[in-house]
């Protein structure tokens, strides 16, 4: 008993004076620790109780707050807090930039060991708010109560849900009324449906005893005005599915597809489902300097289509291309990049391991009518070797976008061996990339960098670097 009381501590009047990865914030404890907690604002001084202890940190939580950080903001969303999503609204917007630079400065120097250039000031994004162009909903039958919900007498009327996963559990899901990710008609579209659905007695899901009829809904959204929402239900019912369908069809017109998939499996992924279109097309496109980008239900496509042109700008600018260059897009997910990239080249060459979004890659290529681009699919570490180099040249300029985990060691080795004259490697995880530019660092110097913001009121970043050979 007494080791378990020495193990949680509390600590008052403690100063929170940095951020650290993946949204949490640094204090420091008496003893000159550091204290990791998820609920404060650089700034703030608060008093904190641990709940874990380790040899170099403790984890906890601030209890109490005497002083609040002049970074602090008021959070635009009333779940701010209970929803897992937008951790950063209660810090101002600059802050946030501030923070999500440094970290990745850090990552690449103390992680790395890279020796940088003059770093280029962080992107921010012009919208802060309602950014999102996809969003998943998940019904559930059994919502998640608030402390005050469950300690009061009140009657709480129906249990449904739709909305978010809590944090860290699987069956319980936050009724949403208001989100600020996505612009409208998504929260009208949401509440429509959900308000429909229970005034018809349409079953919410419960995801332990894999029971009901409704299970989830995508909205997806396009800088085009096009609109796919796709309900996905556990089992087929004709009678109520197209009850709940033709309401959809009927409240909002401006869906231009609508589409829905019967998936009985224990989870709800749809990437081995077949998605049936009920009304309209199969798909809706986005618009990029005049290139099409056919997107379907099961597409991969950044969730931030404004963003995304701007790291697509940065990162064809960091290519310097002149219209000589065979150029390499690894992990080029639907060819986005490849295809951005491709008027100001003489080749580009993209490979993926997902098949589908190979087959969407070549599609929108057709699509845009661009005829120097190639996309072949695979595993990378297996398909991006020497006979592949011999079919298709030796590149100039390799880009590379690789998913968290950075690439597989034998990707970089593979490059290193190739040495084309620049990489161009978009990140979404600054500390991998660091780990890979620390490969390459004998021979490629980074001679620039840029971190994008794609994700306001979150801690995650993108960053952009040039790697180029050394004399």
């Amino acid at each position: 008993m007494s080791r378990r009381k020495s193990r949680k501590q509390v600590f008052e009047n403690v100063e929170v004076i940095d951020a650290a990865a993946k949204g949490k914030t640094i204090a420091k404890a008496p003893d000159g620790k550091v204290i990791f907690l998820p609920n404060a604002v650089p700034g703030d001084i608060v008093d904190v109780q641990t709940f874990k202890k380790r040899k170099a940190y403790y984890e906890g939580k601030a209890t109490a707050f005497h002083k609040l950080s002049d970074k602090r903001t008021t959070p635009a969303c009333e779940h701010f807090g209970t929803c897992g999503g937008c951790k950063w609204q209660d810090m101002g917007y600059e802050h946030q930039l501030f923070y999500k630079q440094k970290e990745v400065t850090n990552n690449l120097t103390r992680i790395g060991h890279i020796e940088l250039p003059e770093v280029t000031p962080i992107l921010g994004s012009k919208e802060q708010y309602f950014y999102r162009n996809k969003m998943e909903f998940s019904f559930s039958d059994s919502r998640w109560l608030t402390l005050e919900e469950i300690q009061s007498d009140n009657d709480l009327g129906d249990k449904n849900a739709l909305g978010f996963h809590i944090p860290g559990m699987w069956d319980k899901i936050l009724d949403l009324n208001k989100c600020h990710l996505q612009a409208d008609p998504s929260n009208a579209i949401r509440n429509a449906v959900k308000a429909f659905a229970i005034k018809n007695k349409l079953e919410f899901f419960n995801t332990r005893n894999q029971t009901g009829l409704l299970r989830t809904m995508m909205i997806r959204t396009s800088t085009t005005g096009d609109i796919m929402v796709m309900v996905q239900f556990f089992k087929e019912d004709k009678t109520k599915r197209e009850l709940l369908l033709d309401f959809i069809a009927e409240t909002f017109p401006q869906i231009t597809s609508l589409q829905y998939v019967i998936n009985g499996k224990a989870n709800d992924t749809i990437y081995d489902q077949d998605v049936i279109c009920y009304k309209g097309n199969d798909h809706i496109f986005e618009e990029m300097e005049g290139l099409k980008f056919k997107i379907n239900a099961k597409s991969f496509y950044q969730t931030n289509s404004n963003q995304a042109y701007e790291l697509y700008k940065i990162t064809r600018d960091f290519a310097g291309l002149t219209g000589e260059e065979l150029v390499y897009d690894l992990y080029t997910g639907t060819g986005t990049i490849a295809q951005f990239v491709a008027k100001q080249a003489s080749k580009v060459i993209g490979v993926e391991s997902v098949p589908d979004a190979i087959t969407a890659a070549k599609e929108n290529a057709q699509l845009n009518d661009i005829k120097n681009v190639e996309f072949f699919v695979g595993d990378m570490k297996q398909v991006f070797n020497d006979d592949f180099i011999a079919t298709h040249g030796q590149p100039d300029i390799i880009i590379t976008d690789p998913p968290r985990d950075g690439m597989h060691k034998d990707v970089v080795q593979q490059i290193l061996n190739i040495a084309p004259k620049k990489v161009v490697y978009v990140s979404c995880n600054s500390a991998t990339q660091a780990r890979d530019l620390a490969l390459m660092d004998a021979m490629y110097k980074v001679t620039k960098t840029q971190a994008v913001d794609m994700f306001p009121q979150t801690f995650h970043v993108e960053n952009v670097v040039i790697l180029e050979l050394r004399d």
